[in-house]
């Protein structure tokens, strides 16, 4: 079914039997409709937005009265450090995160989580190009297995923050990016004094690490 048709969710939500009533949700629905902002279409915009945020405020108000004990929203980094070219995307992911604080704010479950990338080729990942996957090593993300991201998953769901990032950073490339740092990571990850080498408030055994920080 179409997450951004409100019908079909209702329809859904109301089959639910009694028997095994909803207690949890996931709204993973997402697409990438990429372009720079100069030449990006309203009709590209909406339909990233009408999948991710559409979908999931349809299932925000929908499961109103359920007794959910987990309502989780796949997010993406990029609606936290932003991503060339995409435009639509971040915003929609924003939309998420902001939806998780709002829902919290309401004694409602709620937790989204800023994914960084997954080396899943059945996945969104699949449809980036090799230039795609090139820019986004240069910003120090790195690709995390899909079983390194369902450990991350049960780790994050206890936690008592409205939003986390999951993401996978190569430290190295970070510390050569300087002020080109994205402004979000600055506040976490502090750049080398004389000479010295970049630090971070976690230890890793390699030059490449994953972390679960607060968005």
């Amino acid at each position: 079914m179409d997450v951004a048709d409100r019908d079909a969710v209702a329809a859904m939500v109301e089959a639910v039997p009694d028997r095994h009533p909803l207690t949890a949700v996931i709204h993973a629905a997402g697409v990438v409709d990429d372009a720079p902002v100069t030449s990006l279409t309203a009709e590209q915009i909406d339909r990233v937005m009408r999948v991710k945020a559409d979908g999931a405020w349809h299932l925000h108000e929908l499961t109103a009265g359920h007794p959910l004990t987990a309502f989780v929203l796949v997010s993406s980094v990029m609606g936290t450090l932003g991503g060339a070219g995409q435009g639509g995307y971040t915003a929609a992911n924003a939309f998420l995160d902001a939806l998780a604080v709002h829902r919290r704010a309401q004694g409602l479950p709620a937790l989204a989580l800023a994914w960084g990338l997954w080396d899943d080729p059945d996945g969104m990942i699949g449809a980036l190009t090799a230039a795609d996957r090139a820019r986004f090593a240069r910003a120090g993300l790195v690709e995390m297995a899909p079983e390194h991201g369902l450990a991350l998953l049960e780790a994050a769901l206890p936690s008592p923050h409205a939003v986390l990032a999951p993401v996978r950073l190569d430290r190295e490339v970070l510390r050569d990016l300087g002020t080109d740092l994205p402004p979000v990571l600055r506040g976490w990850w502090r750049p080398p004094e004389r000479g010295g080498p970049a630090t971070s408030p976690h230890t890793c055994d390699t030059g490449r690490c994953a972390t679960s920080c607060p968005a």
